[in-house]
């Protein structure tokens, strides 16, 4: 069990966030576990966000801010925090969510008492302006068989041992993996032999709305599509059954309004539980 010394390293990146922001450094600072420290790196916004985090820097020494001299997208942000992190743990955070309190004091206890887990993740409550909208879960025993299908993961929910996000050498920066960060880390995170875990338990608040829907493209379709193909190859996928790559891409060309009616639905279940 933690004694709440050993350190954690929150990395996150943040571009014109200046809504959600206050409310995303408030839940990191609510913590029950103390012993973090909030690396945040501005990536070239155009609003007030850096701003923002440099007054809350003010009110706590915890927290520390960077800041890119141009947009740089999230892979290169966020390995920019590792190269100043210095706790034993990384945990994830997104600009427009929340964590609940007692997220970092379940994932370290977690990762401390079960060594032979490298990373950990946990349930979320999905959430936008109009409020809550249900759970959802990520499997508890992910296995490299699942990225078949979808990551293993919800990325932001995330802790990790920092010697294994060393290894993996953080993310991979390219146009191929530009929005599909995640989906890479966790073929390279398996292809080396890693396992992890989901807390089923919810301990972090994920900001999902339609508008999120109409922002997916075909082109966003392709290179995930692509993402999938090579990380296939990478962990060993039978190549008759990489046909599943295409999921992406025939998701991305389903009519938008479509796909708003089947989300409107899915809340509506999901808020029942």
């Amino acid at each position: 069990m933690s004694d709440n010394n050993t350190l954690i390293s929150v990395i996150m990146g943040a571009y014109n966030a200046s809504e959600t922001i206050a409310d995303a450094i408030e839940s990191i600072i609510s913590q029950t576990y103390e012993d973090w420290e909030f690396i945040i790196c501005d990536d070239c916004s155009t609003d007030n966000t850096y701003q923002i985090i440099e007054e809350y820097t003010k009110k706590d020494k915890r927290i520390i801010a960077l800041k890119n001299e141009k947009n740089m997208r999230l892979a290169a942000t966020l390995n920019r925090c590792l190269e100043v992190a210095r706790g034993s743990f990384i945990a994830r955070m997104d600009a427009d969510d929340l964590s609940l309190p007692d997220r970092f004091m379940r994932q370290i206890r977690f990762l401390e008492d079960h060594p032979q887990y490298d990373c950990v993740g946990c349930g979320r409550m999905i959430f936008d302006s109009e409020g809550k909208h249900g759970i959802r879960r990520s499997k508890e025993y992910p296995s490299k068989s699942d990225l078949l299908f979808d990551t293993p993961f919800a990325h932001p929910t995330i802790m990790m041992k920092k010697e294994v996000y060393d290894s993996l050498e953080g993310y991979t920066v390219s146009e191929a993996t530009m929005r599909a960060e995640d989906l890479d880390l966790w073929f390279r995170f398996y292809a080396k032999g890693y396992s992890g875990y989901n807390i089923q338990d919810v301990h972090y608040m994920y900001r999902e709305g339609k508008e999120d829907l109409k922002k997916r493209s075909l082109k966003a379709g392709i290179q995930t599509a692509k993402v999938f193909y090579n990380g296939y190859k990478l962990i060993g996928v039978p190549f008759y059954k990489r046909i599943l790559c295409l999921k992406p891409i025939i998701s991305a060309i389903i009519p938008k309004s479509i796909m708003v009616r089947y989300y409107s639905k899915w809340r509506e279940k999901e808020y029942l539980k």
